[in-house]
């Protein structure tokens, strides 16, 4: 679960970073609008969550909550993201690979902070759109 003041723009970036989908609506209903208001939740409550899903049905759902409190200190959720084939390939070429989804993900509004590398490993820390930490590897 991850706090966000804004629950639908962090879902749908997480959704793109993933490669995942947002959650659809419960059974009956088009869109979460007309579920919404058919549970008479007001207008105002509308982003107070969202979830996305795995479209495989493999990982994880993951959740989103409003929170109004801004966040302080380090997140306490940090995500690595594999975009390489790890070891099964030399140090350049995952490299290569990292560096392409690091591009991608900037395109989607990462910050990147940092690349950490020695002569095993590479990867890229990165911050969401909420400002929290996650590494590309």
């Amino acid at each position: 679960m991850f706090d966000a003041q804004d629950p639908d723009r962090l879902a749908k970036f997480y959704a793109e970073a993933l490669h995942y989908k947002l959650q659809d609506p419960q059974e009956g209903f088009n869109s979460w609008q007309d579920a919404l208001k058919a549970w008479k939740v007001p207008e105002e409550e509308w982003n107070s969550a969202s979830a996305i899903i795995d479209p495989d049905g493999k990982g994880p759902r993951i959740y989103f909550q409003q929170m109004d409190t801004p966040k302080l200190g380090k997140n306490r959720l940090h995500i690595d993201l594999n975009a390489s084939k790890g070891s099964m390939v030399s140090l350049e070429e995952r490299k290569e690979d990292v560096n392409r989804e690091a591009e991608r993900l900037s395109k989607l509004g990462a910050k990147e902070l940092r690349k950490l590398e020695d002569d095993r490993e590479y990867c890229v820390v990165f911050l969401d759109i909420d400002g929290n930490e996650f590494c590309v590897q």
